[in-house]
């Protein structure tokens, strides 16, 4: 009878449990490996019942149990739980122990020689027995397991860091609960600097080994962005500590994990590369988040605003106090822009549509606070937050827990404001670019655009005085508009662009000039000087294209420059040094090899997708690209692995390359073999 009713318990039980019983604590040991990328581990789990049942469950996606302890709670597992069973009283609290082993289709990852976790929503389950309803909050200690020449970085703080023999047991605690989506790990060759809050808290940076001269570009004004965010938000960070870390070939800028946010190496800049590509917006973003997403945690979809919308708005808050309210205003405007295009398109959502796009939940969610804030003024809406986050802690909510708050801070009626931020699937163009407009900065902005329309000798005068000291954004908005002038009339203006030493506007030029004038020649040449591996990248190209004469002198003066994470200007600079006719012909073999090499799994996936490209472009398909083109192919980060499956695809329509393919399937990997046969067939 007791085997039947097991049968019958994913109907009559999934639904609901958070009704039935509170997992209070789960204590686990994991051991990933990654030679075999599967993990292990061994589970204490307290749950107290609510009512009394005769079975709740842990989500587990395919794991097998190993060992059971006789003497506790029954434990058994079917194809994606772990099931206790037994007479549970209402009231009573039970601990269950079991080992576990799994080989995770996903949430885990092995990439080059780094093992990180990503259980965005529901899919911690994928390696740690855990719940995907986020409703039910647990206090997670965990102990990672890892090679001694590595370092760990988990949920909490470290509590003891024990070798044995070739291993080491990362023990960290957690004091307060979280949904089991934000339990994470990474595992590396990672650096640690540590840095305190003004409240005391500390701040955990890591980077790895090879990049710990980038540490200070890579996290420049986090400590600022800490004590901005704990003064403006109003309630103390509500966590022991926080860290941070970088991992190759993640799939987002950043997940929010409590205490320990993992975010993608593409951020890991010099800084020059500060520039361009810095980590201050995803750092403050992901840092708002625990507050607004790991204090209080959404109840369902329908309020995924809650947590995106307010981290995306107070990030932004945090750039207004790092860069002003000139870049504050820009990046409404901008986001304003894709609104309001995506609304005229008929393709506006509600910010409570539970399958409304990032676009809406993240900015059309800032935008609500931001107009909220106009609305009701500042110190209501601080109250509010204060509010808000005070009687929720710890708990889940919805956007009634949070219109609560407001209603109690303020006398403003907020009606109209639910309506059309809210609930509305339009985007309220008319009321946020009001808004926009006050600021005299956009003001100015939008004086500059108008005059795109006129000729240039209409123009000169107010195009002169936007360029003599420029802002980045009105300086670039000049130069825009000097694009299909023709050069004698528009040189001056140039000339006040390259001279007012402003690196984006400067960077407008490089990216707006596709064939580089004579008369335009040396001030163009000073661009390859700029800290900015944009503006670099772009000048190198251009100048190569525009004056064939002077290729080696370019060249030359590029030569071992690196750029970004995905080494940009360097793999421009092998294709270009390919394909220059007389340019080190004996080493040319040698370029191709280091191209071609970058297209494998030795590296991450940003490099790659660049080599591919310029090895695509330049016709250099060989036995080795084409494998790591299909390995390519079965990459868990979906751009990157989409991007390659066109490729594989076109190459694979020449017949021999196909009949090669076919003859060698068996050499490949099981996954790669199961692509292949797919797409051959």
């Amino acid at each position: 009878m007791k085997k039947l009713l097991l049968l019958l318990l994913p109907i009559a039980c999934l639904s609901q449990q958070t009704a039935v019983v509170d997992f209070q604590k789960v204590e686990a040991m994991v051991v990933p490996d990654a030679a075999t990328e599967t993990i292990s581990g061994t589970v204490n789990v307290a749950f107290k019942m609510l009512e009394a049942t005769d079975s709740v469950y842990l989500d587990a996606v395919g794991m097998k149990l190993t060992q059971t302890a006789l003497e506790s709670v029954a434990v058994r597992a079917t194809a994606d739980k772990i099931w206790f069973t037994g007479a549970f009283e209402k009231g009573r609290e039970y601990t269950a122990f079991f080992t576990f082993e799994a080989t995770p289709k996903q949430a885990l990852y092995f990439t080059g020689n780094q093992i990180w976790t990503q259980g965005q929503g529901k899919y911690t389950s994928h390696w740690l027995p855990s719940l995907d309803d986020m409703n039910d909050k647990i206090e997670f200690d965990l102990t990672v397991r890892a090679s001694k020449e590595k370092t760990v970085v988990a949920n909490g703080v470290l509590v003891s860091d024990k070798v044995e023999g070739a291993t080491k047991d990362w023990k960290f605690d957690m004091q307060q609960p979280m949904s089991s989506y934000l339990v994470a790990f990474a595992v590396g060759n990672f650096q640690k600097h540590v840095v305190r809050s003004e409240s005391g808290i500390p701040i955990e940076l890591y980077v790895s080994d090879d990049h710990i001269s980038k540490m200070e570009p890579t996290y420049r004004y986090t400590k600022e962005i800490f004590d901005f965010l704990e003064s403006e938000i109003g309630v103390p960070y509500p966590w022991q500590n926080y860290k941070q870390v970088p991992v190759r070939d993640f799939l987002y800028a950043g997940m929010e994990n409590t205490t320990a946010t993992i975010f993608s190496e593409a951020f890991v800049v010099d800084s020059i590369g500060f520039s361009d590509r810095n980590y201050v917006n995803v750092n403050a973003h992901e840092l708002a988040h625990q507050w607004f997403g790991n204090l209080v945690t959404e109840t369902a979809g329908t309020h995924h605003w809650l947590q995106e919308g307010f981290a995306t708005y107070y990030a932004l808050l945090a750039e207004r106090a790092l860069f002003g309210e000139d870049y504050y205003y820009w990046k409404l405007y901008n986001s304003a822009e894709q609104l309001k295009a995506l609304s005229d398109q008929g393709q506006g959502q509600s910010l409570l549509d539970p399958k409304a796009s990032s676009l809406i939940f993240y900015e059309k969610g800032a935008w609500a606070l931001h107009m909220l804030n106009e609305l009701i003024g500042d110190v209501a809406f601080k109250s509010a937050i204060k509010t808000y986050l005070e009687t929720n802690r710890f708990d889940n909510v919805n956007t009634e827990n949070f219109l609560d708050a407001i209603r109690k801070s303020t006398k403003v009626d907020i009606t109209s404001w639910e309506k059309d931020w809210l609930q509305q699937t339009a985007f309220k163009a008319e009321q946020a670019f009001d808004s926009l407009l006050k600021s005299s900065f956009i003001n100015e902005y939008f004086e500059i655009a108008r005059l795109s329309a006129l000729p240039l000798e209409d123009k000169k005068i107010p195009l002169t005085t936007a360029l003599t000291f420029p802002d980045d954004f009105i300086g670039q908005q000049a130069v825009a508009q000097l694009a299909d002038e023709p050069i004698a009339a528009a040189f001056p203006l140039y000339q006040k662009a390259f001279e007012s030493g402003n690196v984006f506007v400067r960077q407008a030029i490089a990216l707006s000039v596709a064939e580089v004038p004579a008369q335009l020649q040396s001030y163009y040449e000073t661009l390859l000087e700029d800290p900015s591996y944009v503006t670099q990248e772009a000048a190198l190209f251009t100048l190569w294209s525009s004056f064939p004469e002077r290729r080696t002198e370019y060249l030359d003066k590029m030569e071992g420059v690196i750029g970004f994470q995905d080494r940009n200007i360097e793999q421009l600079w092998l294709a270009l040094a390919i394909v220059t006719p007389h340019y080190r012909v004996t080493e040319k073999e040698t370029f191709k090899r280091k191209l071609i090499a970058y297209t494998s799994r030795d590296f991450s996936f940003e490099i790659r997708q660049k080599a591919f490209e310029y090895v695509n472009e330049l016709e250099l398909y060989s036995e080795s690209v084409l494998r790591n083109l299909v390995n390519a192919s079965v990459h868990h980060n979906w751009r990157f692995r989409n991007a390659s499956r066109l490729l594989l695809e076109e190459a694979l329509k020449t017949p021999s390359t196909a009949a090669e393919i076919q003859r060698s399937l068996a050499t490949y990997s099981g996954k790669e073999q199961a692509y292949l046969r797919r797409i051959l067939e």
